[in-house]
């Protein structure tokens, strides 16, 4: 920072340090850009600080605990289980930090410049960058990255304090409630909901839709739905929270559940109706940067606006809103500034709830593919009949394939189940290579592993069942 406002000249500017803009960056700086970060709060940015790290290191933590408990039938017993809340947290910590400090790292190694602060553009090619310190420093850019990231949404009368918190509240609550509401019952909810049911907690989701997870087929909700069920989580739908008291030990919250008033009382209360992108106070209009009606900016197919050198990726441009989809625009967009002729140009993005019965899903549902015109076929192996999954008594779900009926190729694929996450990539690589069930189902697995079930369902789309 230099005394007084005088322009400062860079290179390539990101404004945001999520997975996006960091990934976005680095492969930069990669290419020979010299690159300057502009971040608000910390490396890493919502994902490895406050969202997705922190929470699969929380859903593990449940997870083992719940294992720790049921193990009966297996012959193992543990007494006094018990949880030290404290110690879990800092654990959760640790991990967290582990992996920032690693981007910073990176950061180092690759001679990237890093500001703090909130950025705010003047024109199409400059900013001005106000620190914790009400300091302002203008810079000038040729080339200009936004990677601002999303918010969750606060509905009405649901304002963040106190006992009434946000997904990021939501990983660091003093202590385990004993009674606990989820307003949304989308992946985020719906991922709590699991990890606190599994830790102890007696939880109640409210959904406004007709089911939760309404971005997943049916048929794949429905499992997580039985083992809701299980953990003893009341699931209400086609309710609204209409308003919320608290005091220093409970909130009371007043909801119109198919139409009728109930009043529900619990220790907290977690809001997770979807998240806004931050697009909004950061100059956009000055420099020309068109927004549409939902806060999003239109780019091309290289992440390019309508200013030619300013680049938009993540959560603030049309898609899904993930991390791995942030840093799939983050190259691009990179590689873009660099001249490459490089676009986006994939055919299947994969997605993951990380529930305790996972689902994981990549390219085309079969309703997707028969709107597109295609003429798809499913093949579906159940977990029940899969060797490895019954050894880790986990035998809940199906892999799903969805293929073109003539020439067998791939074009889409679900799995709720065991070990989903790490699944679907490999039907993500089929799908991006153009390979055919025939393809999949002459790859040779290893025997057990859950992974089997995949070949088993490409074996019932060839029409050979073996295995049922």
């Amino acid at each position: 920072m230099v005394v007084g406002d005088f322009p400062i000249d860079l290179e390539t500017v990101v404004i945001g340090a999520g997975p996006g803009g960091y990934v976005a960056a680095i492969h930069a700086a990669e290419l020979g850009q010299k690159v300057t970060v502009i971040e608000r709060e910390h490396i890493g940015g919502a994902c490895l600080n406050v969202g997705c790290i922190p929470s699969k290191a929380l859903i593990e933590a449940a997870h083992r605990y719940q294992r720790t408990l049921n193990s009966q039938k297996m012959g193992l017993e543990v007494k006094k289980a018990k949880i030290d809340w404290d110690q879990t947290l800092s654990w959760k910590a640790d991990v967290v930090n582990r992996l920032t400090s690693g981007v910073a790292g990176l950061f180092k190694k690759h001679k990237i410049d890093v500001i703090f602060g909130d950025a705010f553009l003047k024109d199409e090619n400059s900013l001005r960058v106000i620190d914790k310190d009400d300091q302002a420093q203008t810079y000038n850019y040729e080339n200009l990255i936004i990677a601002t990231g999303s918010r969750p949404i606060e509905i009405p009368n649901f304002k963040f304090k106190g006992r009434v918190v946000d997904s990021t509240g939501a990983l660091s609550l003093p202590k385990i409630p004993k009674e606990l509401i989820v307003v949304g019952g989308g992946y985020i909810g719906s991922e709590l909901a699991s990890a606190y049911a599994n830790l102890g907690s007696h939880v109640t989701i409210l959904e406004g839709g007709e089911r939760i997870l309404g971005n997943y087929e049916k048929d794949l909700v429905k499992v997580v739905e039985q083992h809701f069920e299980s953990q003893d989580v009341d699931i209400f739908t086609h309710a609204m929270a209409q308003s919320v008291e608290q005091d220093d030990d409970q909130v009371k919250i007043t909801a119109m559940i198919n139409g009728e008033e109930k009043t529900l009382v619990a220790d907290y209360c977690i809001v997770s109706v979807g998240r806004t992108p931050n697009t909004r106070g950061m100059g956009l209009e000055q420099a020309g940067v068109k927004v549409d009606e939902r806060h999003l900016i239109p780019v091309d197919a290289q992440g390019r606006t309508n200013i030619p050198n300013i680049y938009a990726i993540g959560d603030v441009v049309a898609g899904a809103a993930l991390a791995h989809k942030a840093s799939y625009e983050g190259k691009v967009a990179a590689e873009a500034i660099s001249g490459m002729p490089t676009i986006n140009d994939y055919h299947a993005m994969p997605a993951v709830c990380y529930t305790d019965t996972s689902i994981a899903t990549t390219g085309l549902t079969m309703k997707e593919a028969q709107e597109q015109g295609l003429v798809v076929e499913k093949a579906q192996f159940p977990f029940a009949a899969n060797g490895r999954a019954i050894t880790l008594d986990a035998t809940n779900g199906f892999t799903r394939l969805v293929y073109v009926k003539e020439s067998g190729i791939l074009v889409g694929a679900q799995i709720v189940g065991p070990h989903a996450s790490d699944l679907i990539s490999e039907l993500t690589l089929a799908i991006e290579t153009g390979a055919t069930v025939e393809d999949v189902a002459l790859t040779i697995h290893p025997h057990p592993s859950i992974s089997e079930a995949i070949v088993d369902a490409a074996d019932v789309g060839l029409g050979f069942p073996t295995n049922i």
